[in-house]
């Protein structure tokens, strides 16, 4: 079986996280009751800005194409609709993979559950939105 993947639909699920990440932490949202949790140094953040935002799109890329890619599989396994098997992947894999990781490093970098709890919400949205738009463009 060739896996095939919509590389417009990777491209745009990533640009999507993006969105989202930029809404999450926008200070009327969660974005000032994250800087109180995550104590950020403002100076570092705003020196290497650039850089972070272009390794977090990279980033974002190559989640977007691992998603579509084990959507693909997902959906010649279960023959739901592109849709439901864009979000039930990408729910699966926030479970088993992200929040996992996201935990684990958590805790033993003793990271507030508050934070934690935040980190693994914002995965969880991204995740599913990414999902969407995959499912939607149908990987």
């Amino acid at each position: 079986m060739d896996v095939q993947v919509n590389m417009w639909a990777v491209l745009l699920a990533a640009v999507a996280s993006m969105v989202v990440g930029s809404i999450w932490y926008a200070p009327p949202i969660f974005g000032n009751y994250w800087q109180k949790l995550a104590k950020p140094d403002a100076k570092r953040a705003k020196d290497e800005m650039a850089q972070t935002m272009i390794a977090t799109f990279v980033l974002s890329l190559v989640t977007a194409y691992i998603l579509a890619h084990v959507t693909y599989l997902s959906q010649a396994f279960y023959g739901y609709s592109y849709v439901k098997t864009g979000l039930t992947t990408a729910f699966w894999l926030w479970l088993g993979i992200s929040t996992p990781a996201v935990l684990v490093h958590g805790m033993f970098e003793q990271k507030r559950k508050k934070l934690l709890l935040l980190t693994t919400s914002h995965e969880l949205l991204t995740l599913l939105t990414m999902g969407l738009v995959i499912g939607l463009l149908k990987y």
